[in-house]
Order: structure tokens, then C-alpha cells, then sequence
């Protein structure tokens, strides 16, 4: 039995995760009332989170107090990711002090060579911790930008292709809360 070419292979594996996500968005369509929800919420609890960064390196991501961290959720084969990482590094690049910001890529398998050699991203990159922990957080969307606060509270969400202003919102400092 000869082994399909690399490309073919690639191709194969993206057709069949468009073909899964299609059919988990039938799934979720037909939902029952009172299912969970089927992205995160405002409210919702990011937990600390230990996994690899893509240079293989192990990585911490936790939510002290007084922190604010973006958290950027991606896949290398989606379109919408790729229009998606260029504003996003510029948002990086005018972060304000303080403000952590780490892209977290979903791919379940190693990501593509070609991707890296084609997508400049200037922010730092982790391998998603794994299927439960998405799970457990309802993403199952990419592009997500994910604003968090401490103890790892979500205070504000975007899903897909976002203009700059709106991004400029989820990057900017958080207003202190009324005491």
C-alpha cells in the first residue's frame, strides 16, 4: 500500500476538520433549550492552564491579581484566522504595559511548516493544552480573542474576523473597578 503525498494528506486532514466543525455546528444548531452554551461567556472562568509553548518549551498561563491577559484562540488552516493574525500583531506591538498577551493555536496535530514560513506573528504562541480544556471553555470557534481578568474571569469576547476599533477595545487597559 504506497502512502498519499504530503500536500494530499494536509488537504485530506483539513477537508475532514471543515466537515467536523460543519457537523458540530448542525449539532449545536439543534441544540436542546437549556444546553450549555456553545462559546465562551462574559463571566465565565479561563482556568491556569500548563502546556508548551511552539518552540516546545513548557508554559504557565495563570490570572493574578491585578492582571489582564488576551488570550488569541487560532488554527493554522482558517481563513479567518489569517486575516485575523496581522491586526492582531499590531495590537501586540500597541499593547499597553502590563497587558499579557498569548495566542494559543487549537491545531490538533503538528502545525504545517509552510504556516510558519507564511505568517509572520510577533506575539507569543502556545499549543492549545488540549481537546478537554477547550471543551471545558466552549471554544470551538477560531478566530476568538478572549479579554481576562484576574482569576481568570472573562470580561469581554469577540468571535471572527473583528475590525481594529473593536480590537482596540479588548486590548485597551480595563477601567479600575468603583470601589
Amino acid at each position: 500500500m504506497s502512502r498519499l503525498p504530503l500536500a494530499r494528506r494536509r488537504a485530506l486532514a483539513t477537508l475532514a476538520a471543515f466537515v467536523l466543525a460543519a457537523a458540530e455546528a448542525a449539532a449545536q444548531a439543534a441544540a436542546p433549550p437549556g444546553a450549555p452554551p456553545a462559546s465562551p461567556s462574559k463571566g465565565d472562568i479561563v482556568p491556569v492552564f500548563e502546556t508548551l509553548a511552539v518552540d516546545g518549551k513548557p508554559a504557565k498561563v495563570d490570572f493574578p491579581k491585578g492582571s489582564k491577559t488576551v488570550l488569541l484562540f487560532f488554527l493554522s488552516g482558517c481563513p479567518s484566522c489569517h486575516k485575523m493574525i496581522p491586526e492582531w500583531n499590531r495590537a501586540y506591538e500597541r499593547r499597553s504595559k502590563g497587558l499579557k498577551i498569548v495566542g494559543v493555536i487549537m491545531d490538533p496535530e503538528q502545525v504545517p511548516p509552510a504556516f510558519w514560513s507564511t505568517m509572520a506573528i510577533s506575539f507569543p504562541v502556545l499549543r492549545s493544552p488540549g481537546h478537554e480544556f477547550l471543551r471545558t471553555l466552549n471554544v470551538n470557534r477560531a478566530p476568538l480573542t478572549l479579554r481576562v481578568g484576574e482569576g481568570g474571569r472573562i470580561e469581554d469576547l469577540a468571535m471572527g474576523v473583528i475590525d481594529p476599533i473593536r480590537l482596540g477595545e479588548l486590548f485597551a487597559p480595563a477601567t479600575p473597578s468603583p470601589r
